[in-house]
């Protein structure tokens, strides 16, 4: 099986990962042997999934995926799961391509207590936006993201470059309030809200029947259950005091 993925797949994870040298107090986190690179086949065609988790101060995993199945299909999937004593959104990207087209590409800040906090909501705000020609609806599961989510098809070249761009004002605005932002007591209310907020989205995430049926189809029910739930989108643990 070739390795390589998809160009914007491949450009985007190039993009993030430099950015992430520099976080404040960053650490790899564990992960299992057998789910950081990934191989198995679904319907004759190989399949290859790799992983990479890290954090670092106020964020308590970062997790980036890329996948490939056989010729046709190539994803990326990323998300920074703040700590919930940081009132910080959770970082969240996701492209799906296939035969050489690239078919949804979705960026996030989605909150986990409330609105956006007010000096990011106005960050993002003030963020120059490509006018894609081709913006996709939400799922009906939705209501978990921000309303300046990002979620387009893009056309061609110039827009996959315009969603890369796209992607890293995103990513820079959480940075930035990652930067100025300190942490309440594990105790406080807004800690608390956040913690169930955060549980409340990878709930809604792991109800994404899609994932999981290429998932058991590729490998097992089993298998495809812990993948997605102490992998994917597991439930933070309360924060200690």
């Amino acid at each position: 099986m070739d390795d390589s993925f998809h160009p914007l797949v491949s450009r985007l994870a190039e993009a993030l990962r430099p950015r992430w040298d520099d976080l404040p107090e960053r650490a790899p986190l564990a992960i299992a042997p057998d789910l950081e690179e990934v191989r198995g086949e679904l319907e004759g065609e190989a399949m290859l999934i790799r992983n990479q988790l890290l954090c670092c101060r106020g964020l308590r995993k970062i997790h980036l995926e890329t996948a490939r199945v056989g010729r046709h299909l190539d994803i990326l999937h990323c998300v920074m799961f703040p700590d919930p004593c940081f009132d910080l959104p959770l970082f969240g990207v996701d492209i799906v391509a296939g035969r050489g087209v690239v078919s949804a590409a979705i960026v996030d800040l989605s909150p986990t207590d409330g609105p956006l906090p007010a000096a990011i909501a106005a960050d993002l705000e003030a963020q120059a936006r490509f006018a894609y020609r081709q913006p996709r609806e939400l799922p009906v599961w939705g209501d978990i993201f921000s309303p300046q989510v990002l979620f387009v098809r893009p056309a061609d070249a110039r827009e996959e470059d315009a969603f890369i761009a796209d992607v890293l004002g995103f990513h820079d605005v959480l940075l930035r309030a990652l930067a100025r932002t300190e942490p309440e007591p594990a105790s406080a209310a807004g800690s608390l809200r956040r913690l169930e907020g955060q549980r409340r989205y990878c709930r809604h995430q792991r109800s994404n029947d899609k994932t999981r049926r290429v998932l058991e189809v590729a490998f097992n029910p089993d298998w495809a259950e812990r993948y997605i739930s102490t992998l994917l989108f597991d439930d933070p643990a309360a924060p200690s005091p």
